[in-house]
């Protein structure tokens, strides 16, 4: 028998709403029946036109406002919101870090693991903070343009001031896309796959102010090069490194294997936790350096690293974590299944004069096994995995390493929970309060560290 909705496509209701979804969204129900509403905050009374019903849940937009929550804020540009790029900017900053907070405490209230979130640590100021900016370049109207694609759709709306990245980013990003116009450069085309530019990537030092421009093209050659390298290095004199990255392949991959060094070096420079890393246009190196210190500085206290302990980095990247526990531990092993980005955490073990550390390709649960056939033992196992979380096979190999602690860098609760549980079935226990951290504010991300203890 189907069960017909108390709702009906493209019909008004007055609402109130409950509650926000991880995604940010606000929550009204009707006969307990789900609607989901774009940029509604808990508290809000609104008129809402449904615009999607399914079979469980359905979406809508405000008509209007009948009343608003004292922890909104006006917003400037929508094109923020539409984007995705700033989901939260109507939301108060300090609301924000409570809405992070509760994404996991309340995540753990559904298990038994009775486990405190501290409050989330922000930032004094919440924008301007990101260092590298991927933006696609595209024909609008007849005019090449660079911006954001709008939400679940490959259309792109024109943005100049993108609100959480530097400023600098901005303006390089305005100067690069008038010079491709001056020089009729052809922007790419994903229907009939032509054209030269597809994506623009800038890069920039928090500390060294070193700016790299990525051109990603379909084509081997970019017209104009030496005028463009000429312009761009007058108008921006913190251009270090122009690169052309080439990627010819029908994908939504936005990097080509392939990269030429236009002007400059291949890589810029920055400091973490007073440490230099190069980074390379493929690098991985966190976009928020300001709250990567903190989420840094709190791991390497939370473990209590004394100088006697051997350590795993198990998702080691670059060598960000590795080389920050290096300098606090004995020995760091560092795995990353990133060939690529272990040559590069080599190259900044080197620049650090760090000796201590061993780094080595391939999926972390297999080197585990192997190093823990050789007889390694570590004290500590770093784990700081993609959204999707670990494997069960890599809780199984560190687990099976016995290490005393394992500290959890996590970028998704929900992940972040459902592992915690895998542990304490192997043992581990959480001992002290989960630490949430606001890498990305404006958005619904939250990252967090998470100690956990053999007991």
């Amino acid at each position: 028998m189907k069960i017909k909705a108390p709702v009906e496509k493209n019909s008004t209701y007055e609402v109130t709403i409950e509650d926000l979804t991880y995604q940010g969204m606000g929550v009204a129900k009707i006969e307990d029946f789900p609607i989901f509403i774009a940029e509604a905050l808990p508290g809000e009374k609104v008129t809402v036109k449904v615009t999607k019903v399914q079979k469980s849940f359905s979406f809508g937009r405000v008509e209007k406002w009948l009343s608003k929550s004292a922890d909104r804020v006006e917003t400037g540009d929508k094109k923020l919101t539409q984007t995705g790029i700033a989901p939260l900017q109507h939301l108060a900053y300090d609301a924000q870090l409570k809405f992070k907070h509760d994404q996991i405490q309340n995540l753990l209230n559904k298990t038994d693991l009775n486990i405190d979130v501290l409050p989330t640590i922000g930032m004094d100021d919440p924008t301007h903070y990101r260092n590298k900016a991927q933006v696609p370049v595209r024909m609008v109207n007849g005019q090449l343009e660079t911006g954001f694609y709008r939400q679940h759709s490959h259309d792109l709306v024109p943005i100049e001031d993108y609100y959480i990245q530097d400023p600098k980013i901005d303006e390089a990003i305005v100067v690069v896309r008038d010079l491709l116009r001056k020089y009729h450069i052809e922007p790419f085309n994903e229907a009939s796959h032509t054209g030269v530019v597809r994506n623009l990537m800038i890069r920039r030092g928090y500390y060294s102010n070193e700016t790299m421009i990525c051109f990603i093209t379909r084509t081997q050659k970019l017209p104009m090069v030496d005028e463009l390298v000429k312009e761009i290095t007058a108008q921006l004199p913190e251009v270090t490194s122009i690169v052309q990255n080439i990627n010819q392949a029908k994908t939504n991959v936005i990097m080509g294997k392939k990269n030429k060094v236009l002007f400059g070096k291949e890589t810029i420079s920055d400091k973490l936790l007073g440490l230099t890393f190069a980074i390379s246009p493929t690098s991985f190196y966190q976009v928020n350096p300001v709250q990567t210190e903190k989420l840094y500085k709190l791991a390497i206290e939370q473990v209590g690293l004394s100088g006697k302990e051997t350590v795993i980095d198990a998702y080691c990247g670059i060598g960000t974590i590795s080389l920050a526990m290096a300098e606090h531990a004995k020995q760091v092993y560092g795995v990353e299944i990133v060939a690529d980005a272990i040559e590069d955490a080599k190259v900044n073990a080197q620049k650090n004069h760090l000796n201590n550390i061993q780094f080595e390709v391939g999926k972390a649960e297999d080197k585990m096994a192997e190093w823990q056939q050789a007889g390694l033992k570590p004290d500590v196992i770093v784990v700081d995995p993609p959204r999707k979380g670990l494997a069960a096979s890599l809780i199984e190999s560190a687990t099976k390493m016995q290490p005393k602690k394992v500290v959890y860098v996590s970028c998704n609760p929900a992940t972040l929970v459902r592992d915690v549980q895998l542990f304490a079935d192997q043992g581990y226990k959480v001992n002290q309060p989960i630490q949430p951290v606001d890498q990305f504010p404006q958005t619904t991300h939250v990252e967090s560290v998470t100690v956990l203890e053999r007991a």
